[in-house]
């Protein structure tokens, strides 16, 4: 099937597949609700196959690219339970360059080959990646995404935090680096960009693509300067940020949020039709900017 853009399919089969990409419902479900849409040719499992992502097809920066250094690293898990896997990614020139460092959040999928291909283009920028796999615990990010979002369902959040949590000590401690960190996360990794901002006194730069928001009772500990993108149609994280936005005023914090219009949720991966050009280039450029400036 040709690639489509989400203007190729009604708002609703969207929502539903939001929906299912979120745990709401299964796949049994999606193709149940999806059936009424399949017409001309297509069947409910054909509309599925169009939404789901193609990260080959969307590659950026491949990852046998020369101008990268890539590798695994592992850190301690705070729980003593072992430890986590993490994608380390520096430019290859800069081979004894002091460089300030990015953690980069996945979806509620772990760490797929999309978050590594954007952490890849990060190191091109001048910053050292980190993407840690919350899936760790339960054998790593599978290969499948619809095996990675049921696996996600199992985690013991608390001790996922815990883990991003110390991904940030690890990569402030590293000696390649200027001690200087700053976090991006999209969807479920949008929440966890907000929620280290709350637990990580000493972050730098905090930003999220369309993530859940924290509690308003934990934003007075935030200290580092939040940039925070949304699309427009995202009802349902959207409906979190009144009352954040309020609480953030309210603490005099520093942040800059934007709506993008016409999006959907995942509007930056460009792995799926819910991907928007237009609308990812500027918030991409944005994040940039956001990251040259406070992290250096």
């Amino acid at each position: 099937m040709e690639p489509k853009k989400a203007a190729d399919f009604d708002q609703e089969l969207l929502d539903l597949f939001d929906g299912y990409v979120h745990g709401d419902i299964d796949r049994r479900g999606f193709l149940e609700g999806a059936a009424r849409f399949a017409a001309g040719g297509l069947t409910a499992a054909m509309l599925l196959e169009a939404l789901s992502p193609r990260f080959a097809e969307a590659q950026q920066v491949p990852e046998d690219d020369k101008r990268v250094a890539a590798k695994s690293i592992h850190y301690d898990s705070p729980q003593g339970t072992g430890k986590v896997r993490g994608y380390l990614v520096r430019s290859a020139d800069a081979k004894d360059e002091k460089l300030p460092g990015v953690i980069v959040v996945h979806e509620n999928r772990g760490l797929n080959p999309h978050i590594e291909d954007v952490a890849r283009r990060l190191a091109l920028e001048g910053f050292m990646a980190l993407a840690p796999d919350a899936l760790t615990p339960l054998g790593g990010y599978p290969g499948s995404e619809d095996e990675a979002r049921a696996l996600f369902q199992k985690l013991d959040q608390e001790k996922s935090r815990q883990d991003f949590v110390a991904a940030v000590g690890v990569l402030r401690a590293r000696p390649d680096g200027t001690g200087k960190v700053g976090v991006v996360g999209f969807c479920y990794g949008g929440g966890i960009a907000g929620m280290l901002a709350t637990r990580v006194p000493d972050l730098d730069a905090s930003v999220s693509f369309y993530g859940g928001q924290p509690k308003a009772e934990d934003v007075p500990s935030i200290k580092a300067p939040l940039l925070i993108h949304f699309a427009e149609n995202d009802e349902r994280v959207n409906a979190g940020w009144p009352a954040y936005e309020a609480a953030l005023k309210a603490n005099g914090k520093a942040y800059e949020a934007h709506v993008y219009p016409g999006t959907q949720h995942g509007f930056n991966n460009d792995t799926t039709p819910r991907y928007d050009p237009e609308a990812a280039k500027l918030a991409w450029s944005r994040t940039l900017a956001f990251f040259k400036k406070n992290l250096g």
